[in-house]
């Protein structure tokens, strides 16, 4: 194809074979000496979002990084989403040049620490930060317990595909969400409903590019675009209305108000709608209690 060039595919591929963009995150972890460890990353993206017991975040990182080898031995991180002040994306900057001790990176750094809201012994949280997600490192998948802290020189085989020490010097972890934290301003926003004036200022990082800079944008206006509504057919809401529980029925005038819901996630729904309707005494939905049901699903969410 002439209107594209190949490119060779080489370590760190996603910085230097593509512009690929990325979150800018601070990882805190607690060194052997119990302070915070602050490292900057970018390679933190979701992992389990839904379907498990529990959702979780997937944090890569050399294996013999302050953040990696602390992950290691206690198993607690926080996850702090800064904004994009030029400051704070400096300072991120000078937390991630990899070889200093927790001692010499955290003298000096400019963030506001706060204690852990789950417990005092967990790694603090970055006072300034928009969010924050407090995990726990999951060991328990691929066996990845048997890992242990201390082999800075590089890990020998064998290693792990997914979760704990996946080659000579990196690693992978899966880590529980335990706790998500967010400021006022924004969780009004999410709960109550955003619009482009009331998003956080979420800086995009495009990752080490060349031997001098990293590279980053400001956050600028976000641009809405509608959800294309593909309604369904009532007979099918009804079909699957009908297969939920036995216990409970739904009327063809909630089905019919139910048509919006993509196909995909209509079970999960009705599902929902149903326990909350035997937790009331509901054995059937009809266009009123399926309002209550609803208000009952929007209170849950804001809980």
């Amino acid at each position: 194809m002439k209107d594209f060039k190949d490119l060779r595919i080489v370590d760190n591929f996603y910085q230097t074979s593509a512009f690929f963009p990325m979150p800018t995150i601070l990882a805190g972890t607690v060194s052997e000496s119990g302070q915070t460890n602050l490292g900057a990353y970018s390679l933190c993206f979701p992992y389990y979002v839904a379907g498990k017991n529990y959702y979780a975040m997937l944090l890569e990182c050399r294996n013999n990084s302050n953040t990696a080898q602390n992950i290691l031995r206690n198993k607690k991180v926080s996850l702090n989403f800064i904004t994009d002040k030029r400051k704070y994306f400096k300072e991120a900057v000078r937390l991630g040049f990899p070889g200093d001790s927790t001692e010499e990176k955290m003298k000096n750094c400019i963030f506001t620490l706060k204690e852990s809201k789950i417990e005092k012994s967990r790694p603090k949280i970055i006072g300034e930060a928009y969010q924050v997600f407090e995990c726990s490192w999951d060991d328990s998948l691929e066996d990845a317990y048997l890992n242990k802290a201390g082999n800075l020189d590089g890990y020998e085989p064998p290693y792990r595909n997914f979760n704990g020490i996946t080659s000579r010097f990196g690693a992978h972890f899966i880590l529980k969400i335990d706790k998500i934290l967010i400021k006022p301003k924004y969780y009004g926003a999410i709960v109550d409903g955003v619009d482009c004036k009331n998003f956080p200022a979420v800086p995009v990082d495009y990752g080490y590019r060349d031997s001098t800079n990293f590279w980053y944008t400001k956050f600028k206006k976000p641009i809405p675009e509608k959800i294309r509504v593909k309604e369904g057919d009532v007979n099918s809401v009804k079909y699957a209305a009908s297969r939920i529980d036995p216990e409970v029925k739904f009327t063809d005038g909630a089905c019919a108000r139910l048509t919006k819901i993509p196909r995909i996630f209509l079970n999960a729904a009705l599902s929902q709608m149903v326990a909350i309707a035997k937790q009331e005494g509901i054995s059937l939905i009809d266009e009123k209690t399926l309002d209550i049901i609803n208000d009952k699903r929007r209170s849950e969410k804001k809980k």
